[in-house]
């Protein structure tokens, strides 16, 4: 039988690395698109682009900058340009495909919904927010809708905050191991997650349902708010206790760790109704089981 291909783009990141070692797993042939000299195609290069996905059943598309900066207009600009330039220069490639992929999954993120403490977001009734997140979600989002590629079922991938070994969890952990590891701000906003291993499912799933539209929330179905996430955090370590951190502690933090308060001050409260709908089973539907897993991964992933 012919191995299955997919093209991962932004396969350098956290995320990226860890889908190209699952699908190599599971019998998957894998090519990349990217910025480094190891990927099968570089972004400036349209041609080699759609050589890459000529043939390919599966786009998957992950590339952005790290939000995880300070908002100044340089960074802005990055932040915008590494997720519409290239969704815009995929749209192109996939287009000039003699043999198109059958499924594009495009990330988006969970912060495209408003700030919610009353109510959880679906694809059908979320509210979306405001804001520069929000705007960058949305232009995201309408790259991917303007690319012509009718052979090609396109999924935006609204994901929530992915956990696994690296990514967020390293500040959390670090926090935690300071004796910092209380809750963040009032301790009540949502917290909305997704381990690693389902995220790399979820992909799977979609593709292989036909009948998945997007867009597709990719989230735990059990989010905590950020004083339980904290004490689980704190727990999975070991740590006894953690000094809460109030929003102007965090306001001065972020300005010296070079990052921004929303990404733990903005309740994110994600569900994922489609996938639910859809009969996806999470591997990892708790934090604590996912935190365990990350703290201790001799565990196997299945």
């Amino acid at each position: 039988m012919m191995s299955r291909t997919v093209v991962i783009a932004g396969a350098s990141g956290f995320i990226g690395g860890y889908f190209k070692q699952r699908f190599i797993a599971e019998g998957w042939q894998v090519r990349t698109v990217g910025r480094d000299a190891s990927a099968d195609a570089q972004w400036h290069d349209d041609g080699a682009i759609t050589k890459v996905l000529d043939g390919a059943e599966l786009l998957v598309n992950l590339a952005g900058r790290s939000v995880n900066c300070r908002y100044d207009e340089k960074h802005r600009r990055e932040i915008l340009d590494s997720r519409v330039l290239t969704t815009r220069a995929l749209g192109r490639a996939v287009a000039a495909c003699a043999e198109p992929p059958r499924t594009w999954i495009n990330s988006s993120t969970g912060t495209i919904y408003r700030h919610a403490e009353d109510h959880p977001q679906s694809e059908v009734s979320g509210e979306l927010g405001s804001g520069f997140s929000v705007d960058v979600a949305r232009a995201w989002e309408d790259e991917l809708a303007a690319a012509v590629v009718p052979a090609t079922r396109k999924v935006p991938l609204r994901i929530a905050i992915v956990l696994g070994a690296g990514g967020v969890m390293s500040p959390l952990r670090n926090l935690a191991r300071l004796g910092l590891g209380g809750h963040m701000g009032p301790g009540t906003q949502k917290f909305s997650w997704i381990h690693v291993e389902d995220l790399f499912r979820a992909v799977v799933f979609i593709h292989a349902d036909p009948g998945v539209t997007g867009p597709v929330n990719a989230a735990s179905p059990y989010p905590v708010d950020n004083r339980e996430l904290m004490a689980l955090v704190r727990r999975s370590m070991g740590v006894p206790f953690g000094i809460p951190t109030p929003a102007w502690l965090l306001e001065a933090g972020a300005v010296l760790i070079r990052t921004q308060t929303e990404l733990v001050l903005k309740s994110r409260w994600v569900e994922p109704r489609k996938l639910l709908d859809a009969g996806f089973t999470f591997e990892y539907p708790s934090l604590a089981g996912a935190l365990n897993q990350i703290a201790n991964p001799t565990r196997s992933l299945t």
